[in-house]
């Protein structure tokens, strides 16, 4: 049984904004058939009264993803994740968030994404409650076990797809549900990896790889589908991040901190924050143009 499920996710990032615009007009969104006030500043980038989910919410990418949306002025983010109880990251998010004027409630709620039947009903009561759902942000993954591919048992691989695979779908589908149910424009956002569209160098993971790969082409037939309601589909591929699981991997073995580096044309590994700009962007009217598309953000280890 798995201890955890979560986002492949870093420490914490300290917030960036000291203060949140409350003032602005800007023309009516996708949102609004009428004039809307949004945050001075944000425009189009303004998340002003949704309602996201985040599974893998607790920490990590998935609570970097829950702060961006949460600064860009979300009604409210529910965080999905295994764990009973929030981690000491989480808490110390809706603290901080709790002292940003304008800012969005940060909720933490149970959820195995395995469990389809308990998915698609939690996130039901969670549009009924709120009485709509504008985003999900499928965060929640596992790397598995790396080894050589000749190696790898049944078990293992259906550890990886369980999480990596059925969870993302099942959570991309609980939340377009919702948001057909409630006639309101949707975006979700499907966190893929740069290991879906290439093997990565010293890295046998072979399950990883194709789960990711699997994301990407997911967020592709979803978009086709979903579009004429009015609901986008992307996915999110990030190069190396910070994260526990490349922490984790570093402290076993040292020398992959160079290895990785040195394949990004930045010659470092990315902050977890670095990706709260994109999230913000797929998740608001700015990208009202995109969908089925996977974005790589990378630091360049991709452009060689």
């Amino acid at each position: 049984m798995l201890k955890s499920i979560t986002s492949c996710s870093g420490s914490l990032a300290i917030l960036r904004r000291s203060s949140i615009y409350k003032s602005g007009v800007r023309l009516a969104s996708l949102h609004s058939s009428t004039p809307a006030i949004q945050r001075e500043g944000l425009g189009d980038f303004a998340l002003t009264d949704r309602v996201a989910i985040v599974t893998g919410g607790n920490r990590g990418l998935g609570l970097e993803a829950a702060l961006a949306l949460s600064t860009a002025g979300s009604r409210v983010v529910y965080c999905l994740d295994l764990p009973e109880k929030p981690g000491e990251d989480w808490n110390a998010a809706r603290q901080s968030l709790a002292k940003l004027d304008g800012a969005g409630r940060l909720e933490y709620v149970t959820n195995d994404v395995r469990d389809q039947k308990k998915l698609l009903q939690t996130v039901e009561e969670i549009a009924t409650k709120e009485g709509r759902m504008d985003i999900c942000v499928a965060a929640a993954g596992i790397a598995g076990a790396a080894r050589p591919c000749l190696e790898y048992t049944e078990e293992e691989l259906e550890e990886v797809y369980a999480v990596n695979l059925k969870g993302v779908f099942f959570s991309a589908q609980a939340a377009a549900r919702q948001m057909h149910r409630f006639q309101t424009p949707g975006s979700i956002i499907l966190l893929g990896s740069i290991a879906g569209s290439i093997a990565l160098k010293h890295t046998p993971v072979l399950p990883y790889n194709t789960s990711k790969a699997a994301v990407i082409q997911m967020a592709r037939v979803m978009a086709c589908e979903l579009a004429p309601n009015n609901i986008r589909v992307n996915s999110l591929s990030p190069g190396y991040i910070e994260t526990p699981m490349t922490t984790a991997t570093i402290s076993a073995r040292p020398e992959y901190k160079a290895i990785w580096s040195e394949q990004s044309v930045m010659n470092r590994l990315g902050k977890p924050h670095e990706l709260r700009g994109i999230i913000t962007w797929l998740a608001s009217d700015a990208s009202s143009f995109c969908t089925g598309s996977n974005i790589v953000v990378d630091g360049g280890y991709t452009a060689w």
